[in-house]
């Protein structure tokens, strides 16, 4: 792009150059009719170098506009996930499934506290008193967990669609188990593609998005959260975009 514009800018200066030869050495009945050709040129070429600069400016614009709507859409997709997890156990397999958690499901609200009774094994042994500390778990209540998430509002329930892009287009969620130490430990992902959201913006400009690689950018060619391949819940966006975590 930068060498289109270095050419254009070339372009244009030479074709200045040629009015002014026109003017000094080509016959006069000529000259209206190549002067205003070359200035039509001149015209074009400008407003080819205004686009090239322009429309990198607008994408990017348009680009955080929409991913930012999604990150939105991908952080109650990891809160209703967590909070399937840490009721259940693990994270939920598709969006119906989350829902219906969403809409039924309670935390338990806990309070924990120290206290200490009496050791009989070690009373028995030594023939005094001899106490041991304790955690006492008291059970408080339960909350909904569609209050403590979205209160009054009903989002959640069309959180498997993409607020931005190709109409009619959903997340890609995925979860299950992945092995360390011999323990299996829950995973999800939820994802959507850079051509889907951005399906109808210049080619070019959408292939350069797809192979980002910057602290400030999106890499790769999706926006997600979580991960199929590692334990983490974070977002692949940099914080300019929000909270990733």
């Amino acid at each position: 792009m930068l060498n289109f514009i270095l050419v254009a800018i070339a372009v244009i200066l030479v074709t200045i150059g040629l009015v002014k030869l026109v003017d000094k050495f080509i016959p006069a009945k000529f000259k209206p009719i190549l002067t205003v050709l070359l200035w039509v040129l001149i015209a074009f070429l400008g407003y080819q170098t205004y686009l090239s600069i322009y429309e990198p400016i607008k994408f990017n614009k348009l680009k955080n506009k929409r991913y930012a709507l999604v990150i939105e859409s991908l952080k109650d997709i990891r809160d209703s996930q967590l909070a399937h997890r840490q009721v259940t156990g693990k994270f939920a397999k598709d969006f119906n499934g989350l829902i219906k958690f969403i809409d039924t499901a309670e935390f338990t609200i806990t309070q924990r506290r120290d206290s200490s009774i009496i050791d009989e094994e070690l009373t028995k042994r030594y023939g005094v008193d001899t106490t041991k500390d304790i955690v006492i778990i008291d059970t408080l209540g339960f909350v909904p967990v569609k209050d403590s998430l979205f209160k009054t509002s009903n989002r959640y329930k069309t959180m498997m669609n993409v607020p931005v892009g190709e109409e009619g287009a959903k997340f890609v969620m995925k979860s299950g188990f992945i092995e360390q130490n011999d323990i299996n430990i829950p995973v999800f992902e939820a994802s959507v593609k850079k051509n889907v959201l951005l399906f109808d913006q210049d080619k070019d400009l959408l292939v350069q998005e797809n192979q980002v690689v910057s602290v400030d950018g999106v890499n790769g060619d999706v926006l997600k959260v979580g991960s199929m391949d590692e334990v983490k819940t974070n977002g692949n966006w940099p914080k300019t975009y929000g909270d990733n975590e």
